[in-house]
């Protein structure tokens, strides 16, 4: 599995290390939200808020620089639409690894 990093951040700062911290800080925010969310509609089952949710959460993975895991938050989006639930598990551990390297992120 890949491992998210701050590389395209960085690309996109001009080493602006303010504009850094700031998107850093939005992306902790909204993704501890989105993640708690998303989990509540899986138990519910509610497929088409579990499907705006990763469509939200999608760019974040790629923001964080995850190609592959960005391409299996766009499949598992469009197969939510369906109600298929095929790649659930890919994408929750995708979501636990960008949790445990948000933490390391000051």
């Amino acid at each position: 599995m890949e491992t998210p990093n701050l590389e395209y951040i960085k690309s996109i700062s001009g080493g602006d290390t303010a504009f850094e911290d700031k998107l850093i800080t939005i992306i902790k925010t909204e993704f501890v939200t989105e993640k708690e969310t998303y989990f509540r509609y899986l138990k519910l089952k509610d497929y088409e808020q579990m499907w705006k949710l990763v469509h939200k959460i999608k760019h974040k993975i790629g923001i964080l620089n995850l190609k592959q895991s960005h391409g299996i938050a766009v499949q598992y989006e469009e197969d939510l639409k369906n109600k298929e639930t095929d790649l659930e598990e890919n994408f929750n551990q995708i979501l636990e690894s960008i949790s445990v390297f948000l933490k390391t992120v000051n």
